[in-house]
């Protein structure tokens, strides 16, 4: 089975079969636009041959009533068929997207990482719509036309078989054409799908940097880009223009011969009285209702490539495997120390890259407060990710309380964890809802109380909306130590058994920072924190301090200790010291 027929069968199973019903109806009435369009061919021969040659006036008033009644069913029919076919394309498309956002929402970091968040939202927007048009629209299409095709010429055959004979040639020709065409429309799809992913990304980092792109006086520098991006996607656009119009002449052309052979064969039938005038203008009113189907028909395969080439893209992102998952018959942790082992971990991000940590053993005793220090890039980061199950060591075992994180629910474990991160991450929602994150059934008192334990309330009532304030994108309208603030209220509000603090208080100055200590000695009262900070003077009380340089851990030991025994440590205080 090609690949095609492989994508075709399982488009139809997973997002049209349950909606095979309303399929059918819009078939039904395809039917009755084909019976229509047929009939009104069909009405000019005794309309032509009474009224007309016969001067029979008793069918003056018939004829034409017929033929408003057949337009009318044919103008109903297929709005109603389109209707249908429409509701049904939304169905899809909605499912196609939740699929897509839903396997976003599940990724493992690690796919997370290297996903190109621009390609992901062309693939949303722009692959989703040839595929709708695909399932909906292509489905009516077929249907409608070829019923209507099927019909038209039966009414071309019942006036003369001989010139129908001549008519049906072009159906090949056409089809023959806009199959080669279709094989290209898939190759430039894709490629306009890539300069649209392009763009994208470069939108998302126009909104991001803009401030960056302000300082450094680089608007005419990512003009310039925009204008790059923008010709790049134009020409690839243009690519598929083209190819879609140049069905066109070739239909037309194939039609202007058709018709001359016919008016040149048909004279000669006249002339031996083997064709009436009747029949002639039938035949030429059927012969050219049947244009638009066989046109529509020919461009089928044009919508078929387009649609399974952005299935293919799409599939594959909803096909991304996830690596980090629960075991069959995991437990749930059962938290009661909440202590923490690492056990000759050994991890690297892709086999290609080398190993970030090399045979770790660490001890984070139970509702006390170790810290990881380090320079950037020695591992402390990784150690942290590690725990919630961002990330899976290739080798070794964590625990927590003699239970294996990899034997446990990735629920249960979550749920007992909370992370205060130097990179705070807000969403565009009001203040409230950003704390309430933590907790979709905490009350509001339990937020407020939350905002006041972490200092937060101060700032957030001299806002003239105060919890209700809508902070913008990533937090935009905050500083960062407000934003730092909101996200220690968050962790409070979670009630977690081990909290982790990744540079907590980095975007804090000094009054702040004070302030948010306090904040951190209630959150972490009595439970198991691992901090990483480079200020360490937030440290100095920890049970146990690790030094990491290269994946490996160099000492341990209290602040004092480590201060006559590593030079590593040392010299990290004595520059902050100077400071």
């Amino acid at each position: 089975m090609t690949d095609k027929k492989i994508t075709l069968r399982r488009l139809y199973k997973e997002y049209t079969k349950k909606y095979i019903k309303q399929i059918f109806i819009a078939v039904l009435f395809s039917l009755l636009v084909a019976a229509s369009t047929s009939s009104i061919a069909w009405l000019l021969d005794p309309a032509i041959d009474k009224i007309f040659i016969q001067k029979d006036q008793s069918l003056l008033m018939v004829i034409p009533l017929l033929i408003i009644i057949a337009f009318t069913t044919k103008g109903v029919s297929l709005y109603l068929a389109k209707i249908t076919m429409i509701n049904v394309g939304e169905e899809i498309k909605k499912k196609l997207q939740f699929d897509m956002l839903n396997t976003l929402i599940g990724a493992d970091t690690q796919a997370i990482d290297e996903k190109h968040s621009g390609k992901f939202i062309s693939n949303l927007t722009y692959d989703v719509i040839h595929i709708t048009n695909l399932l909906s629209h292509g489905i009516l299409n077929l249907f409608k036309d070829s019923l209507t095709l099927i019909g038209l010429l039966t009414v071309m055959f019942l006036q003369n078989w001989k010139l129908s004979l001549i008519a049906i040639i072009l159906i090949p020709v056409a089809s023959t054409a806009a199959r080669t065409l279709g094989k290209r429309m898939g190759k430039v799809t894709t490629e306009a799908q890539e300069k649209s992913s392009f763009l994208t990304k470069f939108l998302v980092e126009l909104f991001k940097n803009h401030k960056l792109t302000k300082i450094f006086q680089k608007e005419k520098y990512e003009s310039i880009r925009a204008d790059n991006y923008l010709n790049q996607l134009k020409e690839k656009n243009k690519k598929i223009g083209h190819v879609i119009v140049r069905i066109s002449p070739m239909m037309e052309i194939l039609t202007g011969i058709m018709i001359a052979v016919l008016i040149f064969y048909s004279g000669k039938l006249i002339a031996s009285d083997e064709l009436s005038v009747n029949n002639f203008f039938s035949f030429l009113a059927a012969m050219m209702l049947a244009y638009q189907p066989v046109r529509s028909l020919s461009t089928l395969n044009v919508i078929l490539n387009q649609g399974l080439s952005a299935a293919s893209r799409i599939l594959s992102v909803v096909d991304t495997e996830k690596h980090i998952k629960n075991i069959e018959h995991a437990k749930e942790l059962n938290i009661k120390e909440a202590e923490i082992n690492f056990k000759n971990i050994i991890f690297s991000y892709n086999k290609s890259d080398g190993e970030v940590l090399k045979s770790i053993n660490l001890n984070f005793e139970g509702g006390k407060m170790t810290s990881l220090v380090g320079h950037s890039g020695s591992g402390k980061s990784t150690i942290m990710s590690l725990i919630p199950r961002f990330y899976d060591s290739a080798k070794g075992d964590i625990t927590i309380d003699n239970q294996s994180i990899y034997n446990c629910t990735i629920e249960s474990l979550r749920k007992n964890i909370s992370l205060v991160s130097q990179e705070t991450t807000l969403f565009d929602d009001t203040i409230k809802n950003n704390i309430r994150y933590a907790n979709l059934e905490a009350t509001d008192d339990e937020i407020y109380e939350a905002a006041k334990l972490s200092h937060s309330d101060e700032f957030i009532n001299k806002l003239p909306n105060k919890y209700e304030t809508l902070i913008g994108e990533d937090g935009v309208r905050l500083s960062g130590g407000e934003k730092q603030r909101i996200s220690i209220a968050r962790a409070m509000l979670k009630k977690s058994s081990i909290i982790l603090l990744d540079e907590a208080t980095a975007s804090l100055d000094s009054d702040t920072e004070t302030k948010i200590q306090d904040a951190l000695k209630i959150l972490t009262n009595n439970k198991t924190t691992i901090v990483i900070a480079h200020r360490l003077s937030t440290i100095l009380n920890s049970s146990n301090i690790y030094v990491i340089d290269s994946g490996k851990i160099i000492d341990n030991g209290k602040h004092n200790e480590l201060l006559s025994k590593s030079k590593i440590y040392k010299n990290f205080y004595d520059k902050q010291i100077q400071r």
